[in-house]
């Protein structure tokens, strides 16, 4: 029988808590944070946790080969189920974004459709980086829905960041490139610079604002640039999850920079409470 912890370990729960940040920071940038945004980062978290079904749904022969291990080819959860899981999370993350208005479903449904291509069509091809990225960079434009065009920079920031972590994840299992890592590091100084720099900012952060940004945006360079530095020195498996893991946590203080440059500097140090919840919750579920 599928346990409560089976189907935690199928949408790789702890992952989520890297998630709510894309809707803060779509929200900060675009000065529209409000009670909303708390509907629209739950609407974002569900349709991440139907990705993560439907991943492991699309996965579950190869899945049967390199992670016997995982829910659907160890017998924990039937392929039917996880197909369910899927199309249920991806009903109640369109459902939610309702809250938003018209603009934020007239995002979710492009993101939710976004995340059924990758899962289902793109992921092994050389474009599943990209389309993943797309994904991210919606999640963060539904967020500022009520004002899309200014949260395009900030969307584009996080998009960056993870095409450049899902390339170099395509490396878990077997292993990765040197320059594959290499170019992972040069995409996460070159978005911390941008961040930093102020450059996808719109003026309604302060002093403290611009400092709290530049000193979250350095958090997110050092910690993930030094498990991609890792992994471009030495680019076997075990590294180069490592370097996958710490990419996915190091969206929370690239959000968190985000945010505070968008002038919600409690927001954003609330948010950094993540960054330690993700870490603790992923030592008893995988994220990645």
């Amino acid at each position: 029988m599928t346990s409560a912890r089976d189907i935690a370990e199928l949408v790789r729960l702890p992952a989520a808590l890297s998630v709510p940040g894309d809707a803060l920071a779509g929200a900060a940038v675009t000065g529209t944070l409000g009670w909303r945004t708390a509907g629209l980062a739950a609407s974002s978290t569900c349709l991440y946790w139907a990705g993560m079904a439907l991943n492991d749904y699309a996965d579950r022969d190869l899945d049967a080969v390199e992670r016997p291990e995982r829910p659907i080819p160890s017998g924990r959860v039937s392929p039917t189920t996880a197909l369910g899981v899927a199309g249920g999370l991806t009903a109640a993350g369109i459902g939610l974004a309702a809250l938003g208005g018209r603009r934020a479903v007239a995002v979710a449904v492009p993101l939710a459709a976004t995340v059924w291509a990758y899962d289902m069509l793109a992921k092994p091809t050389p474009l599943g980086p990209v389309v993943m990225a797309a994904a991210r960079s919606l999640d963060v434009v539904l967020g500022g829905s009520a004002a899309p065009r200014r949260a395009v920079p900030a969307a584009l920031a996080l998009g960056a960041h993870t095409c450049a972590v899902t390339v170099l994840s395509r490396g878990e299992v077997h292993g990765s490139s040197t320059a594959v890592a290499r170019g992972a590091l040069a995409t996460t100084t070159a978005v911390a610079a941008a961040v930093a720099g102020g450059g996808l900012r719109r003026g309604r952060a302060g002093t403290l604002g611009r400092l709290a940004s530049a000193a979250l945006a350095g958090t997110y360079a050092l910690t993930v640039g030094r498990a991609q530095a890792a992994a471009a020195a030495s680019p076997d498996a075990v590294t180069v999850r490592r370097a996958t893991g710490t990419g996915i946590r190091g969206m929370v203080p690239l959000q968190a920079a985000l945010v505070a440059g968008g002038g919600a500097v409690a927001t954003a140090v609330g948010l950094m409470a993540a960054g330690p919840a993700l870490r603790a919750a992923a030592k008893g579920i995988s994220p990645t």
